[in-house]
């Protein structure tokens, strides 16, 4: 009797879930993206009174208004928070108060068993994990196949082949991952973080051994980039397989010393452990990692925003001290630009990525980053800064299929009236782009606009 009345009760909720909001209008305020949309439209009246007085001249404002479009469809291409006005409708609400219940009753009683004994789904553990396992593998395993009969065809696109690599090592195929990744390192001129996960994958692959093989690859990352985690871990474990623990333990404490993540801690205070056990030496206690202490973390919880915010610019202050004493550090460098854009000081921040690409010319995600710093506060129709534009056009010379550095340089060449070269760039632009998409509309709007002033 009390199952029944349980049931009769939910049943009674979910209905007039469903049917309540039919019996009147629903308004929902507008989201961020309407906000948007209306800042980017006074931008293009207040760029037509520019206009009219005279401040800017046609050229100027047709690339103005081309960047400001360009931010209007980027703002309509992200999803709206707030639903649309929906009528009432009394009479399909109480067609469904009467429909839905009798309609769940009767698949019920067509296909249910009422009297089975019920198994809590958290007792069942194989088929959870089966379900889980089939459903995520099935996903990857179906792409894989796709991104190996691409390759096939186009064996030179460096960044696929670093996706089947990372696919592959999802599904625990070390192997192939492995040779996804040394096909990548080529077509990445030995790229540092590449050859660390090179080294990783035959790791796997030979089930804990750090072959010479993946002591290569772990060398020449660290040769590149001597601040690489992953590399430093592995060159040390194959330390210790060779006899040495001493070497490996102190490889592992200088680790330590810069990590505060509690799993790796522990990771690495089981291994120094292992070490000095084999060794017949005592354990050494594990190094204290650098940063605030706990100490340090509930005084800064007492602080007031702007304490708050002067110890966060000590801690910025410190990291740029500390990067002029050691300016090969790369992810010091990217972690001080990024302090520096939370700070608002984009400036800065275009700076520190300019050093964090001295240490990795050939990556075009970090001029990327950089000339976005620069561009942050950029009025749309005044034109692009010149440190920008060499700075996509560098992009452009290691990724000649890199979206934003096409756009940007072919506005740069509109903004400066060099119209052919503004129609090439945006001509190579648009078949990266989905061609039904509002963005490949624009731009195409944007070659026919150029071609009407040739």
């Amino acid at each position: 009797m009390l199952l029944a009345l349980a049931i009769a009760a939910v049943t009674l909720v979910v209905v007039a879930t469903v049917v309540l909001p039919l019996m009147k209008g629903a308004r929902a305020a507008p989201g961020r993206a309407s906000f948007d949309r209306a800042v980017y439209r006074d931008q293009l009246k207040e760029l037509e009174r520019d206009r009219a007085r005279g401040l800017i001249d046609a050229d100027q404002t047709a690339a103005a208004r081309l960047e400001i479009e360009r931010r209007l469809l980027a703002a309509d291409a992200r999803p709206e928070v707030a639903t649309a006005r929906r009528s009432g409708s009394p009479a399909l609400a109480i067609a469904l108060a009467l429909l839905l219940p009798a309609a769940a009753t009767g698949i019920y009683l067509a296909l249910g068993a009422p009297g089975a004994p019920d198994e809590p789904y958290a007792g069942r553990g194989p088929e959870r994990a089966l379900a889980a396992a089939e459903g995520r593998h099935g996903d990857i395993a179906g792409a894989l196949a796709a991104l190996e009969k691409d390759l096939a065809a186009n064996p030179d696109d460096a960044e696929k082949w670093l996706l089947l690599a990372r696919s592959a090592a999802t599904l625990g195929q070390w192997q192939k991952s492995a040779t996804a990744y040394q096909k990548a390192l080529v077509l990445t001129k030995s790229r540092p973080d590449v050859a660390s996960a090179y080294g990783e994958m035959l790791v796997f692959a030979a089930e804990g051994i750090v072959t010479p093989r993946a002591q290569e690859a772990f060398t020449a990352a660290l040769a590149r980039n001597p601040k690489d985690m992953a590399a430093r871990y592995y060159l040390a474990l194959a330390e210790a397989q060779a006899g040495n623990a001493q070497a490996a333990i102190d490889g592992w404490q200088k680790l330590a010393a810069e990590v505060a993540d509690p799993e790796l801690r522990d990771r690495l205070r089981a291994r120094i452990a292992d070490a000095a056990s084999s060794a017949g030496m005592a354990a050494p206690a594990l190094a204290a990692p650098a940063g605030p202490s706990a100490e340090d973390r509930a005084r800064a919880e007492k602080m007031t925003p702007a304490e708050r915010q002067d110890m966060i610019r000590g801690m910025v202050d410190g990291l740029a001290a500390k990067l002029r004493s050691d300016p090969e550090d790369f992810e010091g460098w990217m972690k001080l630009a990024r302090a520096y854009g939370v700070l608002d000081e984009h400036d800065k921040a275009a700076d520190a990525y300019e050093q964090a690409a001295r240490l990795k010319p050939e990556d075009p995600r970090i001029p990327l980053a950089e000339a976005e710093a620069l561009i942050v506060d950029h009025a749309p129709q005044v034109p692009l800064p010149e440190r920008a534009v060499a700075l996509w056009r560098r992009v452009d010379m290691l990724d000649p299929q890199q979206p934003a550095a096409l756009w940007y340089l072919g506005l740069a060449a509109a903004q400066q009236r060099r119209l052919a070269e503004a129609s090439g760039y945006w001509q190579r632009l648009l078949p990266l782009l989905p061609a039904d998409s509002d963005q490949h509309k624009m731009v195409a709007a944007a070659i026919a606009a150029l071609k009407d002033k040739q």
